[in-house]
């Protein structure tokens, strides 16, 4: 991937997706193709076809996706498990037929089994049982990475998969219902310490251990792997290292200033008992994270806060 090439981010109005044009404008590759989901719905397979027949990408990262937390993912399995692997589909088949050089899709660490060795190692894919909570959401990812395989293996299509541990970062979803963990929790303790409440509860035991990692540097790594990787094994993308839920909200708290009482709701799922990537490949290939949690977790917050508004209702 170089400065010349026209590069088409799927998915650039997400968090990911936002965060890698963002990435790619810093590094001065600016001819990108965009398309909002207005302009161009990636699940439609002719509008697919022709959008590449038109517009010739040479480089594709495929960020878009349906995502969303437990609760998403437990309400609206069919959805999940549809919008994925049609969006895929149709970006990677296409994308192949219009001869792109290089395509990047980006995966999931909720593809490894629930039970896993701990750190997750890439080779523990497919090994055993998925988290319940998420499995249509892993399994459409999980398809995604095989057809990227395929295609490399049968086309030579130059095709990765990278495997992002847990995301956050300025314009995640803050949605309470829909959000993943941390964006969540940011959201309660703000609004909590706005209206004086004297607790704040938290779904699950808060036992559960996950790893976070800045949507920054998810944008750097996307970056550098397709300058320096090429092969058929997917790549996982994290820090290296997990904290407790419960040691989260604590974080959140005290970023936030919220000065009451944590309690947990135990009755609610946990998930993965616990979730970290092993990440020794991509260090390997030259990349390290450099956005500490406490600073991540008070940018996150500051932008919340600039944006809050806009989250009523």
């Amino acid at each position: 991937m170089n400065e010349s090439d026209r590069i088409f981010v799927a998915g650039h109005c997400g968090l990911v997706g936002s965060a890698i044009v963002r990435e790619l404008k810093r590094q001065r590759m600016a001819r990108l193709v965009l398309r909002t989901s207005a302009e161009l719905d990636l699940r439609d397979q002719a509008a697919v076809r022709a959008f590449f027949e038109s517009e010739r990408p040479q480089v594709v990262i495929l960020a878009a996706a349906r995502v969303g937390g437990i609760h998403a993912n437990s309400t609206y399995p069919a959805d999940f498990i549809r919008d994925n692997l049609q969006i895929q589909t149709n970006v990677i088949d296409s994308a192949w037929r219009a001869g792109v050089r290089q395509l990047c899709f980006l995966g999931s660490s909720c593809i490894y089994p629930k039970h896993a060795a701990q750190p997750m190692r890439e080779d523990a894919l497919l090994t055993g049982p998925l988290e319940p909570t998420n499995e249509w959401y892993a399994i459409a990812k999980i398809a995604g990475i095989k057809m990227c395989q395929a295609y490399r293996l049968q086309h030579g299509f130059d095709a990765i998969s990278l495997m992002p541990t847990n995301l956050y970062g300025p314009g995640d979803n803050f949605d309470l219902q829909n959000s993943h963990v941390l964006p969540a929790l940011i959201r309660r303790f703000h609004e909590a310490t706005e209206r004086g409440d004297p607790e704040v509860v938290v779904w699950g035991t808060g036992t559960p251990r996950r790893e976070f990692l800045h949507v920054d540097d998810l944008a750097a790594a996307v970056v550098h792997l397709m300058r320096h990787y090429s092969d058929v094994e997917p790549v996982n993308v994290g820090c290296g290292t997990d904290v407790a839920i419960a040691d989260l909200a604590a974080l959140v708290a005290k970023v936030v200033g919220f000065g009451g009482r944590i309690a947990f709701d135990p009755t609610k799922p946990d998930g993965t008992p616990r979730k970290l990537l092993d990440i020794g490949k991509i260090r390997g290939l030259g990349w390290q994270p450099s956005i500490g949690l406490e600073r991540g977790v008070a940018e996150t917050c500051a932008w919340f806060r600039a944006n809050a508004t806009s989250f009523r209702g």
